[in-house]
């Protein structure tokens, strides 16, 4: 998205112009609505209780989906539709958590090695090429091994190994607006460093940033199953979509296919929508793209 009309960044008619475009785009749209209807759904989960996520009922084990049960039951007979909506508020928090901290990590390191002198920026971006070094998922494996696995140190493991792509991505915009003309403009006016930052530099990374992060919350999604599937993440009994799926792949080759492929079906779901709608936004944002 190009500057705001005093080279602050983007503003408010271009931010509307760009939110009325993609309003206008069936996919990007589709994306959105899923998105929200999921999250809904894991609030509609979190106000049904945990309670009713872990009773078991072992008279009504296996049962096939049906009116009385729209996802069938599981092994211990518990509702896998009340399981799908609170796995839905633990996937969507985690992943919202692994965002939260990969963004704040990397970008401040991407800061730093941006702004900072030559030192800084070599010292960050090796840092980073050590941490990519490593396949993001063997990482995330590697931390929350170390770390004595569990949900949050998934978290925190599957975080880190995103941190390098906030980083990178964010230091190449802040070399690329720092030769913009504005820039050199505020400097030749004696506006203050740490006031050219926040209003002329900051401002122009958010694009990039919000791009990059519909992306590694649909990543870390599936992540975060696959550390469950591998036993690095959440446990049994809890109801989290990768633990889910990993329970239910005994009993998909005796028939009761529901308690794995429910699940399965919601992570699909939210990486598929998280992914495209970052695509979206990418071509939208792009200046290359003449989309104002």
């Amino acid at each position: 998205m190009p500057a705001g009309r005093d080279g602050t960044g983007p503003d408010g008619a271009e931010a509307a112009g760009v939110l009325r475009a993609l309003s206008g785009d069936g996919i990007a749209l589709s994306c959105v609505v899923l998105l929200l209807a999921l999250s809904v759904a894991a609030i509609f989960g979190v106000l049904l209780g945990r309670e009713a996520a872990f009773r078991s009922d072992i008279a009504n084990a296996l049962l096939p989906p049906s009116f009385d049960h729209p996802m069938g039951t599981d092994a211990n007979g518990r509702s896998v539709a009340v399981r799908f909506l609170y796995g839905a508020a633990i996937t969507l928090s985690s992943s919202t958590a692994i965002v939260v901290i990969a963004t704040l990590l990397g970008g401040f390191l991407g800061i730093v090695a941006g702004l900072g002198g030559r030192v800084s920026d070599t010292l960050v971006m090796r840092l980073l090429d050590a941490i990519l070094a490593f396949p993001p998922i063997v990482l995330a494996m590697c931390v929350a091994v170390g770390m004595g696995g569990g949900l949050w140190n998934a978290i925190v493991g599957t975080a880190l190994s995103c941190v390098p792509y906030y980083g990178r991505l964010l230091r190449s915009d802040i070399v690329r607006i720092r030769s913009q003309p504005f820039i050199a403009s505020a400097v030749a006016l004696g506006v203050p460093r740490h006031a050219i930052v926040r209003r002329h530099i900051l401002p122009h990374t958010l694009p990039t940033m919000l791009v990059q992060s519909a992306s590694v919350f649909g990543a870390s999604a599936l992540m975060l199953s696959a550390l469950s599937f591998v036993g690095l993440g959440a446990k049994l009994p809890t109801p989290e979509w990768g633990a889910m799926i990993t329970d239910g792949l005994r009993y998909a080759v005796t028939g009761q296919w529901w308690v794995s492929v429910f699940p399965g079906i919601g992570l699909l779901l939210v990486a598929a929508s998280a992914h495209v709608l970052g695509d979206r936004l990418r071509i939208y944002f792009s200046p290359d793209e003449g989309h104002r």
